[in-house]
This record gives structure tokens, sequence and C-alpha cells, in this order.
């Protein structure tokens, strides 16, 4: 499976344009050390490390990937569809030696090495982001469902009636039912963000039916 990692750069033949690989603050992310590592150590680092490396990961994909790898990593047919990799160590090998080193063929640069640019803990990060995505139709059964659960919240933001924790405990139990394509155990779905918005101490209504809307429309 020949996949280019990320696909942002001037030099690409992806149609990227004059468009500069883009800085990802990794502040908040534990270090891991100088050497490249072979293995993603977000993964195993506890929920509170993966959902923050999942939400650095996010931007900098969207800064640097989304433009052929596509929006939530579904793949127009540009580049090819990332959220296959395996998410074990082969997958992670396999990634780190792209992102570090890029992608050339028949002597045309299609992705520049990342390895300087972005360091590697945005690596990790990114590689964390693009492993949670759920696999191709994951949310196809429970589409219609969400669609209702996701107007009931707009009511609700508006003043309208609802359960507000009813609709969490659902929104958590869907999303506990959705695979990953990479095979990672959480997928990072539409209901899954949803969820931790209106379980949130500062419970979220408005967040919560936008995130529910955007991944919605991301996967039809």
């Amino acid at each position: 499976m020949a996949i280019s990692v990320v696909a942002l750069s001037a030099t690409s033949v992806f149609g990227h344009g004059d468009v500069a690989p883009q800085p990802v603050n990794t502040e908040a992310l534990p270090d891991v050390g100088e050497e490249w590592l072979i293995e993603n150590p977000y993964r195993a680092m506890g929920e509170e490390v993966w959902s923050e490396a999942v939400r650095i990961g996010a931007s900098g994909y969207n800064q640097n990937c989304a433009r052929c790898h596509g929006l939530e990593v579904i793949s127009g047919g540009l580049a090819p569809d990332l959220r296959y990799l395996e998410a074990e160590e082969y997958g992670d090998e396999w990634y780190v030696e792209r992102f570090r080193y890029g992608y050339t063929q028949n002597g045309i640069t299609k992705m520049p090495a990342f390895d300087e640019l972005l360091g590697q803990k945005a690596a990790w990060a990114i590689r964390t982001y693009i492993e949670a995505r759920p696999d191709d139709g994951a949310l196809d059964d429970v589409t219609p469902r969400l669609k209702e659960i996701r107007d009931a919240l707009v009511s609700i933001e508006t003043g309208g009636a609802g359960d507000v924790s009813a609709l969490q405990v659902e929104l958590a139990q869907i999303a506990s039912g959705v695979e990953t394509g990479s095979g990672a155990p959480v997928a990072d779905s539409a209901p899954f963000r949803a969820a931790k918005y209106l379980a949130a101490e500062a419970v979220d209504v408005k967040s919560a039916h936008e995130a529910l809307t955007i991944g919605l429309s991301a996967a039809q």
C-alpha cells in the first residue's frame, strides 16, 4: 500500500500551490526525547494525553495534510486514504519513515521531509489523530438517530425542553461502537466528541451539536 503521509509542499505534484508547511504547537504534549521513535508514544499515555494529541494532531493535519488527504482524513481520491494505516508498530514505523524523509517518485518530490520542519511531537500527534478516524461507513447505521440528537440539542440551546444528560449517555454508547479504519480501539468520532462536550463540567450544548453537524457532513 503506497501512502504518502503529509501532503503540503510547493514542490509537490498534487496541486498544492505555493503553500508552506505550517508549524504545530505541541507544548501541551509530553516530551518524547531526541531520538526518533518507531512506535506512537501517545497511544499508551492515558486518555488525557491521547485526547490532547488528537486535538493537536487535528490542527496539524488540517494545516498541513487535509488539502490532499481530505478533511477528517477522508480522501477524495487525490491522495491515499490514511485512515487504513495500521495502528501498530508496523504502521508506525512506515509512517515515521515517510514523515521524516518524504516521498519521491520518478524524480518528482510528492512529499517533502517534515522531520526538521514539524518535529517528532507533531508527527506523533498527527499520527494519533489519523489513526483515531472512524472507518468508512462507521456512522451509517446510526446517522438517522445522530441527526435527531443534533436537532434536539439545537432545540435545547434555543430554550427548548430536553434531557442533556440522557443524550450524553446515548452519544457515549453510540461512540463506543464506532470502529476505526486503523484498528485503534477508540474512534474520535462525531458522537464521541459531542458526548465529551456534554460531559464537561461546563456543559457545551452548542459545541456538541456543531460536532455532530460537522462529523455527519464529512461522513457523507
